[in-house]
């Protein structure tokens, strides 16, 4: 006698791959494949992970021999497990792969396939069975009586009404579904050409900016009208783009955020860095800063000693009239606290002096005078690291020839370079693409995070959480308003 389970068991076996996204920014955060599919910044991917680290065809993970591989395609940020860098590896139940060192983590669950027995169905009640068989069985029977004839038309019609009725249903409710699923697709499609064509804006808009610089530098000696008008169309198309891109970026919603997660995005974009580029974790790592600012006085302290002083007024006009982001206000702070008599630890270079802490070889390139006291630990007043003003139009000078050369207009790389020094930096800063998308913090800590002293990343993350701060104190229990706001278009 055969075993009606055994019979209806299917013992084939086949093994998925569960993929949750831990880390990254994707439209889902989990997947589930069982069959080859890729990983990548690209449309096309089966798993879309919208990150600069990211590699438009980073990874593709195939079913073989019985076993799940994972496989590097020329990715230019490398794929990690365990920290190591792959080419292909076998994944175990429970892998957690890196794209990139400071990419987005991916966990790969495997799962066995395997559909649940069929039992056997609860045999009906005999009396109930045969009633069912008696009036409604789909033959026809000769000897029926016509009671039980016109109880099986009846039940026809009604069954025929109600296939029809179903399957109207089903085919209503199928385009709906399906109709849904397709707006939707759509629109992602939609808000993914979107940011893209928000970030190509914005990379553009920068390398414009880049350009108009370069020109200006080259021709700031020459008085020709030609020369003035070309410049102006440069700044028409700047301002187009800048337009097109204030429109999209509202469109997509990137500022529907809590308050502080917006402060902090709006400052990335102050500062020159794209806010669709935000690598992750970067939020909340800008407010570990913020809490580090809140556990002490230094910031009141600081800024209440260049409000007494006037500092205030002097560096935010030398900033914007050197075309800078004037948050650069807060990069003077990190280096002196604004003390006009500090002198900086000795270095190879020798000592840094003044608010802005200059070392003599760069101060005199920017034409400040050093004093005759430059190589002792001393306040010089016959040194011009000491003048403020001077040194602050120095200062200013060498920040916008930073940002428009090297750094690429990225503010975050121009902070790095000014704090571990051009000479340290510039190496690597060289060794990235010449192009804003390529060249700028972001890419910096993703290639050579291990490379970059922690007095920098610290230095870069204190003036941006400060500049955070101080566009809304009062949000972060400060009670004084934004300190340079009165002074930014007067």
């Amino acid at each position: 006698m055969k075993n009606t389970i055994l019979n209806n068991f299917n013992n084939t076996s086949k093994q998925f791959i569960r993929v949750i996204i831990e880390n990254g920014i994707s439209e889902k955060k989990e997947y589930t494949f069982e069959d080859t599919f890729t990983i990548g910044r690209s449309d096309e991917c089966s798993i879309r992970l919208n990150q600069g680290s990211v590699s438009r065809v980073h990874a593709e993970v195939k079913y073989k021999s019985g076993a799940w591989w994972i496989a590097d395609k020329n990715s230019s940020n490398g794929t990690y497990i365990n920290g190591i860098r792959i080419d292909r590896v076998e994944l175990v139940n429970d892998s957690a792969v890196q794209l990139g060192t400071n990419g987005p983590i991916l966990h790969f669950k495997l799962e066995e396939n395997n559909p649940k027995p069929i039992t056997p169905e609860k045999q009906a009640d005999p009396s109930v069975t045969s009633f069912i068989s008696h009036y409604f069985d789909e033959k026809e029977n000769e000897n029926a009586g016509q009671h039980t004839r016109m109880v099986r038309q009846a039940y026809k019609k009604i069954k025929k009404k109600q296939r029809s009725q179903y399957l109207t249903a089903i085919i209503v409710l199928g385009v709906i579904a399906a109709a849904g699923i397709t707006y939707s697709i759509i629109q992602q499609i939609k808000e993914n050409k979107q940011k893209l064509l928000a970030e190509n804006i914005f990379y553009e808009m920068k390398s414009i900016e880049l350009e108009i610089a370069a020109f200006r530098s080259q021709l700031s000696n020459l008085k020709d009208d030609n020369i003035e008008k070309a410049l102006e169309r440069f700044d028409e198309k700047h301002d187009q783009l800048e337009r097109n891109y204030d429109k999209l970026v509202e469109d997509l919603g990137i500022y529907d955020l809590n308050e502080e997660d917006k402060l902090i995005v709006k400052t990335a974009r102050i500062f020159g860095e794209c806010e669709f580029a935000i690598p992750e974790g970067f939020i909340s790592e800008v407010k570990n800063y913020i809490k580090r600012w809140q556990s002490s006085p230094r910031l009141n302290n600081a800024l209440e000693r260049a409000r007494q002083r006037g500092f205030i007024e002097i560096i935010v006009n030398y900033l914007t009239r050197n075309q800078l982001p004037p948050q650069f206000f807060y990069l003077a702070m990190q280096e002196s606290d604004f003390r006009e008599e500090i002198v900086g630890p000795q270095t190879r270079y020798g000592y840094a002096k003044g608010i802005w802490q200059f070392i003599s070889q760069t101060a005199e390139r920017y034409g400040l005078t050093i004093g005759p006291l430059a190589d002792k630990n001393v306040y010089d007043p016959a040194d011009d690291r000491f003048n403020f003003p001077k040194a602050t139009n120095a200062a200013s000078k060498y920040l916008k020839d930073i940002y428009t050369t090297d750094a690429q207009a990225s503010g975050l790389l121009v902070m790095a370079s000014y704090n571990w020094g051009e000479f340290n930096i510039i190496n690597l800063i060289r060794s990235m693409p010449e192009n804003p998308r390529e060249r700028n913090f972001w890419k910096l800590l993703e290639k050579y995070k291990d490379k970059i002293p922690e007095e920098t990343y610290n230095y870069v993350f204190y003036i941006f959480s400060a500049a955070v701060i101080c566009e809304n104190p009062r949000l972060f229990g400060y009670n004084f308003d934004n300190p340079i706001k009165d002074y930014l278009n007067g």
